[in-house]
């Protein structure tokens, strides 16, 4: 019943300085006050990372930066949650104003640089929510100030290995500098070299398996997806998340399109769709995706697992359309799946057609 409220909810949080709605946001579910989603049709389950997913959509990570709201968000009907980005230390982030609302074009751009409380805090929250089930990954990132940002990622799997369902590592914020150049293949092979490591350790101490998905940026050049992909599949990761924000701004009419930072929302649908495309083609559809990127109707999911997701995670569009949006998502992953035979007879399917559109 909640969910239909959101019009006048819209009008509300719209009218508050967009870092302002979103604590207003997290507060409330802190609280409670959420619209409870009804429980996924089994059509939906997805047995993924060696977990049992009762669907398959989530809410991004940048959200829930600090790990106070897992619960609620699974509560709303989402199949899997993910906190973050953690760093070991907290920091503030890039100063403020640093959020922009894009109205004209149903998008945001941030410029955030890894806000968030670090780990210590994070952590306690996720301990004393231990036994409560559901899936709730972590993604880690690096401090902006660290002499060594590797060292970074070790820290992160070393402190949430007891807590997190699985592991996501960011490499592909534009908000914190350099971060993105571990994507190059050189640093993506120390970087893996030494992630992996650090849950080999955990699994030696008698820790069970918990995968590592690393998440890349829509802007990598097309020429790079292969070799990226290859180091990733060389160093058996367990996933691969398409995509975080993007610097373009083609298309955008909104008088705030020229803030800097990283852009989400519709106008980033496409260019992330062709981008996941072209990375289910470079792993064969080995490794199994989670597509993210300008998801804000039940049409534009079905697109995203047609193009090759196997999970999906949106953000934006919950900003847009409220949290309404999950249901509708679900019914109509529900009828495609029950007319293909499956959600994983329309994975990939339209995976050619995606890759041939033009990223710019």
């Amino acid at each position: 019943m909640l969910a239909g409220f959101y019009p006048i909810a819209r009008a509300a949080l719209f009218a508050l300085q967009p870092e302002v709605a979103h604590e207003a946001s997290l507060k409330a579910l802190e609280c409670g006050v959420y619209p409870r989603g009804p429980a996924a049709d089994p059509l939906l389950k997805q047995h993924v990372f060696g977990l049992d997913f009762p669907n398959p959509l989530g809410i991004a990570a940048g959200y829930d930066k600090d790990a106070r709201v897992p619960d609620a968000v699974l509560g709303m009907g989402c199949g899997f949650a993910e906190v973050g980005t953690l760093t070991p230390r907290g920091q503030p982030g890039n100063p403020q104003p640093r959020v922009f609302r894009l109205v004209a074009d149903n998008a945001l751009i941030n410029r955030l640089g890894f806000n968030n409380g670090g780990h210590a805090a994070a952590l306690r929250r996720l301990e004393a929510r231990l036994g409560k089930g559901g899936i709730v990954g972590v993604n880690i990132g690096a401090n902006k100030e660290t002499a060594d940002r590797t060292g970074d990622y070790v820290r992160g799997i070393a402190t949430f290995y007891r807590v997190a369902s699985y592991f996501t590592v960011n490499i592909s914020s534009p908000n914190t500098p350099g971060l993105r150049d571990l994507q190059a293949p050189a640093a993506l092979d120390e970087l893996l070299c030494r992630v992996m490591a650090a849950r080999a350790a955990e699994i030696a101490k008698g820790a069970p398996h918990k995968a590592i998905v690393v998440k890349i940026a829509p802007d990598v050049a097309e020429d790079d997806i292969p070799a990226i992909a290859d180091r990733l599949m060389a160093h058996g990761v367990d996933g691969i998340a398409v995509a975080n924000t993007t610097l373009t701004r083609s298309g955008l009419s909104d008088a705030q399109r020229r803030e800097a930072g990283g852009l989400s929302g519709r106008p980033l649908f496409r260019r992330a769709t062709a981008m996941l495309a072209r990375v289910f083609q470079a792993t064969d559809g080995k490794i199994p995706l989670i597509g993210i990127g300008g998801i804000d109707s039940p049409e534009t999911a079905v697109k995203k697992i047609e193009a090759g997701a196997t999970l999906l995670q949106l953000y934006t569009g919950l900003v847009y359309e409220g949290p309404g949006l999950i249901g509708a998502i679900h019914a109509r992953l529900t009828q495609e799946a029950r007319k293909a035979g499956g959600l994983d007879r329309l994975r990939g399917r339209a995976a050619d057609v995606w890759a041939a559109q033009p990223l710019g």
